[in-house]
């Protein structure tokens, strides 16, 4: 069976098979083995990538760049909308028509939700969702699994607890579908008026997905093989009141860690605020770190892939 993802967006976290989502993951590890032996990669050379970034984003755009600049491909960028036409009133549908007109391939962030189907609409060569608003980030979510698989030997039939804001959190959003694809267990933790939106529990639900939701910090600890934290997002809040309640709901520290199943894997999407205890850092299963470095390896394999510039067939 050949799976071919040249041309393909990357839109959401529920778009993919088993079969697709195990090219992916080898193709990570691929460029990850030539990375660390110090090759210079050319697969994508001769080729233009756009870096399209309408809200801030730090690891998400630079490790997008690493990732294009480490295949050798060039990279057009666009990291403030205040400088660009967007400020004039240009439609998001126009700048992609114009931006299309110059590269292979479009990474987009957008604070409004759709916006990356939006532009996949309009624009001939494939579009990479880099977060649109408060729904999906899809190369999070299928970074996040390459850690899991890397951290835990393989992915399946565990329970992970999602902790923290799960109302606003587009990482938990995307990841929580491929959760269910693995048959893991979702524990969701939060405040409640951070839950996880009743549609995405009930849509997660319909397709079969174990969730069992509660406040209880210490308990869902003791059952689970890995934690996924978010942090409260002030800039996702409609005021500042809002934001001040659910701030510091949950801190996880080394005291919390007492009650965690043994070896518990900690993981982050980042930038952490004071949701994870600086005090966690020197713990072996706290993975954040290695997570972000994971992102440019994984965003490798999504940009060979659907420029169609790697071609190496895996045995799924």
């Amino acid at each position: 069976m050949t799976i071919d993802f040249k041309g393909k967006d990357i839109l959401n976290g529920f778009q993919f098979s088993n079969q697709e989502l195990n090219v992916i993951m080898e193709t990570a590890s691929y460029y990850e083995m030539r990375v660390k032996r110090g090759e210079i990669i050319k697969d994508l050379e001769g080729l233009v990538v756009a870096t399209l970034f309408f809200e801030p984003s730090t690891r998400t755009r630079l490790s997008f760049e690493a990732a294009i600049n480490r295949l050798g491909a060039r990279v057009a960028s666009m990291a403030e909308p205040a400088n660009s036409s967007i400020a004039k009133g240009e439609s998001l549908e126009d700048t992609i028509l114009t931006v299309d007109g110059y590269c292979d391939c479009i990474v987009m962030r957008h604070p409004v939700s759709g916006s990356a189907a939006r532009a996949a609409e309009v624009a001939v060569h494939p579009v990479i969702n880099g977060g649109d608003g408060t729904s999906q980030h899809p190369t999070q979510a299928l970074l996040d699994i390459y850690t899991i698989r890397k951290e835990k030997g393989h992915i399946g039939g565990q329970t992970i607890t999602f902790l923290g804001d799960l109302k606003y959190g587009r990482t938990v959003h995307s990841l929580g579908y491929l959760m269910q694809q693995f048959n893991n267990k979702m524990i969701f933790v939060s405040p409640e008026s951070l839950r996880m939106p009743e549609e995405i529990t009930a849509e997660l639900k319909s397709r079969g997905a174990d969730i069992e939701e509660t406040d209880d910090i210490k308990y869902a600890l003791s059952q689970s093989d890995i934690v996924y934290v978010t942090r409260v997002q002030r800039e996702r809040f409609p005021s500042v009141e809002e934001y001040e309640k659910c701030k510091g709901s949950y801190i996880l520290n080394n005291d919390l860690l007492k009650y965690a199943k043994p070896g518990i894997t900690i993981m982050h999407p980042l930038p952490r605020v004071d949701e994870i205890a600086t005090e966690l850092d020197t713990y072996e299963g706290s993975a954040y770190f290695r997570q972000a470095s994971n992102g440019m390896y994984l965003r490798m394999a999504l940009l060979g892939l659907v420029t169609g510039r790697h071609n190496i067939c895996y045995s799924i």
